[in-house]
């Protein structure tokens, strides 16, 4: 499948489209493009949502509590990747990430925690959750009701977007058929029990962060908008009410005049979407968003500069119309957030909304040359990509081919180059660079003592629960599941019953085991812009060694993030190595097993959840001790000595350039390949004897 070609901003414009005619006196009518409403912040300010979570329940409520009294206006709840997958925190698999990139929630105890002192029926909750998205929202439903709010109380949302999952981020537990039934159990129940809350959160954010551009990234949300509406029109659910109740999430990157004419293009073709499926209500047409500024354009190097990036990114959320956004902290290529950090985050939407005046004009790029013509490109691309989407079968069709996910990456590999060939300049990383130092107030998270309490607490659930309410509730979850039945009402019950959320997972698992997508990643081409030099040295050492270097690299663990991973391996592909690529999910046992068929020349290791120690402690103790491990990720500069004395030979992060990490790989390989050629040579010397 062709993409089009990009939206390109010109230096010039002379006129408006004549299309923009049909929106220029639009704000608060169809087709939206000018804003959902007549006011805008005029009449209300955007939510100041902070998307926050991390070690156990008792941690995060103390910084939501924090953050309420500062002055936030709603909370978002970020989850670890054990929960994220139906992982309880005692699961073998969920060892080293338990508390790490989010809060661990075991069960609806977990959640009761999370929200004590909360008042849940005026605290308007968003959570990130997809893969486990049964279980986890069943956990806030009950911990709602023992808190004595009722479903038709509670206000919030749910992301529930599976299909970005598969495409992007990879936090899928089920196959795409079986998980779209999941998706639609869950709008099904929230429209009859919960008319407050949104249901659903059609997320793009995912696919700019690994890689897609400003127009592919809308162009993959509303793909997958129309896929959603289409099934769920399908499953005989109300398309009216469900539309009234869905929410979008976009990125916020640092193509600022994209940004905002793709938040204002995203309005018009949701209203436009709607009339093809036959909606005319105003109020379903009427598109809600989230937006987060971006984690990808931070930079490791002089990392206070990122609060400007940040405020730059925020300011283009304001002017494209957004109802509720996070600003990143400043420290977040360096670490998880530091409470400081977090803090500027804050406090940049405080100023942003008190001293400056930008929300005081509805829609101020209205009428500009610039920002209309852009919005039209934008339309224009995204109709043009969906149009290609559906004569290649549809999303659910090219979800299964890998082909979205193949866009997302060739577009990953292109940023990768241009920023190699200074044709993308980033400050501090690849020009302007300074011996900045990194802040020193890094947020350590105690994952052991988080992973210790879980296990104690899950244990003791165990212990008090009524065994025989246990198993009869599981048994009727997987009689809902053959059986095709709502899922949600019978999740709701076995949660009741103190069924874990782990449990509630393996039960459905069982009836339709967990997937794993096919992995594909692209010819990157990198060699124009590496140092011929050293493509000639990679050359001379495969033929010292009588063969190709053979290269492993890895995502271990359940961090599903892949876009660094996939573009090392094509930049190592193209230095003439022969790479294999373990996929997401993978064990210290896949790699040890597959080392002892390969004997690779080296080990890469990409981690981007903070459980780099954990891990490669583990992997130094079983590995062959002649094979050099080199580790990628979000690493804190003071783990950096840690994991060197462990083994690992180098730590490359987000500050390294490409010619870097092929300069580093090479000096510590040619080291290996002399030993390996002298071993080769005393052996053949002993036989001779």
């Amino acid at each position: 499948m062709k993409a089009p070609s990009l939206a390109k901003i010109e230096g010039v414009y002379s006129m408006v489209p004549e299309t923009a005619d049909s929106w220029r006196d639009a704000h608060g009518t169809a087709p939206f493009v000018r804003g959902p409403y007549e006011k805008m912040y005029q009449q209300k300010p955007w939510t100041i949502r902070q998307y926050a979570g991390f070690e156990g329940a008792l941690e995060t409520n103390a910084f939501f509590k924090r953050a309420l009294s500062q002055g936030q206006t709603g909370l978002s709840v970020a989850f670890d990747l054990p929960t994220h997958l139906g992982f309880d925190s005692d699961h073998d698999l969920a060892a080293a990430d338990v508390g790490r990139t989010g809060v661990a929630i075991d069960s609806v105890e977990d959640m009761a925690v999370l929200f004590d002192g909360i008042d849940l029926g005026n605290v308007s909750v968003s959570m990130t959750m997809n893969g486990a998205v049964l279980p986890i929202m069943a956990c806030y439903i009950v911990a709602a009701e023992e808190q004595g709010v009722a479903p038709d109380k509670l206000s919030g949302t749910i992301q529930n977007d599976i299909l970005k999952e598969y495409i992007a981020r990879n936090t899928y537990i089920h196959s795409p058929d079986f998980s779209m039934e999941v998706v639609s159990d869950v709008v099904a129940y929230c429209s009859e029990h919960m008319p407050r809350f949104n249901s659903m959160s059609i997320s793009g954010y995912h696919f700019q962060e690994a890689g897609a551009s400003p127009e592919l990234e809308l162009a993959l949300t509303m793909a997958n908008a129309r896929a959603y509406l289409t099934h769920f029109q399908q499953q005989g659910i109300d398309l009216e009410f469900v539309a009234k109740r869905l929410s979008f999430f976009f990125g916020l990157g640092m193509s600022f005049y994209k940004e905002v004419a793709k938040l204002r293009a995203a309005r018009f073709l949701w209203s436009e979407l709607l009339d093809e499926f036959g909606i005319r209500s105003e109020s379903a047409k009427r598109l809600k968003m989230h937006c987060q500024t971006s984690g990808v354009s931070l930079t490791e190097s002089s990392p206070l500069n990122n609060i400007v990036r940040t405020t730059i990114e925020a300011m283009a959320g304001v002017f494209g119309g957004t109802q509720s956004l996070h600003t990143n902290s400043y420290d977040e290529a360096i670490s998880l957030p530091s409470d400081q950090a977090s803090k500027v985050a804050l406090e940049t939407q405080f100023i942003l909304q008190h001293e400056t005046g930008i929300g005081d004009v509805v829609d101020p790029w209205g009428g500009s040359y610039m920002m209309e013509s852009a919005t039209q490109s934008m339309i224009e691309y995204v109709r043009t990509m969906q149009n290609n989407i559906e004569i290649e079968g549809g999303v659910l069709a090219l979800v299964a081919s890998g082909q979205l996910t193949a866009f997302i990456h060739r577009q990953a590999l292109q940023t990768a180059m241009d920023e190699e060939a200074l044709n993308k300049k980033i400050v501090g990383k690849n020009c302007y660079q300074s011996s900045s130092l990194s802040p020193q107030n890094e947020r350590v998270i105690a994952s052991d003592k988080t992973l210790l309490l879980q296990s104690k607490k899950l244990a003791l659930l165990k212990l008090k629960r009524d065994d025989g309410a246990v198993k009869r509730a599981l048994q009727a979850l997987q009689a809902a599941a053959r059986s095709k039945q709502n899922l949600m009402p019978f999740t709701i019950e076995a949660i009741r019953a103190r069924v874990t959320v782990g449990e509630c997972i393996k039960a459905l698992t069982d009836e339709n085991s967990r997937y794993l997508k096919p992995e594909h990643i692209e010819p990157a081409l990198f060699c124009a812009h590496l140092d011929a030099e050293m493509v000639k040295r990679y050359q001379a050492l495969s033929s010292q060694l009588g063969r190709p270097l053979r290269f492993l690299v890895a995502k271990v663990g359940l961090d599903g993030h892949d876009r660094g991973a996939k573009v090392i391996v094509s930049l190592l592909r193209d230095l003439g190595i022969e790479v294999d690529y373990l996929p997401i999910f993978s064990s210290l046992d896949d790699i040890i097993q597959q080392d002892g068929m390969y004997q690779y020349d080296g080990i890469g290791l990409s981690i981007l959840s903070g459980a780099h120690i954990p891990f490669v402690t583990q992997l130094t103790q079983k590995i062959r001790t002649d094979c050099p491990i080199f580790i990628g990720g979000v690493i804190p500069a003071s783990d950096k000595n840690a994991l060197e004395m462990i083994g690992v030979e180098a730590v490359f992060t987000a500050k390294h350039s490409l010619n870097d990490i092929a300069m580093s790989l090479y000096d510590i390989l040619v080291v290996a390949a002399k030993i390996k050629v002298n071993r080769f040579e005393n052996q053949r010397i002993m036989k001779g004897c």
